[in-house]
């Protein structure tokens, strides 16, 4: 059965969704992207991507442990396209140190500096109140279920290969 283009609908006749799948991801992706827009302006006050934030708070609850770049990029929660240029301007901000291992000199392991968990303390208020701007309003049993149902949409993707 051929779907109609959206030329045959009158046009207060246009379906709004293929299916409720469709409608699920719609919703999401707006809601991420109204989540994002409010989160890159508390980032940008501290001129850091939220990639950046991402790999700052890893390396801070692995200090004074250093972590190898390669298990760093399997934490992140989005893959950075060019992982190398990101740590390049961390380093060059003196918030994060890497390092060549003695026994293996392919491996570069990555810490967390002084002046990058000074960060994470001056940036930790501001990204609170911008989570109660964006989830405050929900209780707790509500972001208990979404987190929930977060987490089971993605179970096919969290599942091993």
């Amino acid at each position: 059965m051929r779907m109609k283009s959206a030329a045959e609908f009158p046009k207060d006749q246009l379906p709004k969704f293929d299916s409720l799948q469709q409608q699920a991801f719609l919703e999401l992706w707006k809601t991420y992207d109204c989540l994002k827009a409010e989160e890159e302006i508390v980032f940008g006050e501290f001129d850091i991507s939220s990639q950046q934030y991402n790999a700052l708070r890893l390396l801070k609850v692995v200090a004074p442990t250093p972590l190898a770049v390669s298990a760093l990029g399997q934490r992140m929660i989005t893959r950075a396209p060019d992982m190398t240029r990101m740590l390049d301007r961390l380093e060059q901000r003196d918030l994060i140190a890497r390092v060549r291992r003695d026994d293996n000199r392919r491996v570069v392991e990555v810490t967390i500096t002084a002046a990058g968990s000074k960060l994470l303390q001056q940036i930790a208020k501001p990204i609170w109140a911008c989570h109660q701007r964006q989830f405050g309003h929900l209780s707790e049993e509500q972001l208990t279920q979404l987190i929930n149902l977060l987490r089971a949409t993605r179970k096919p993707e969290d599942e091993p290969q």
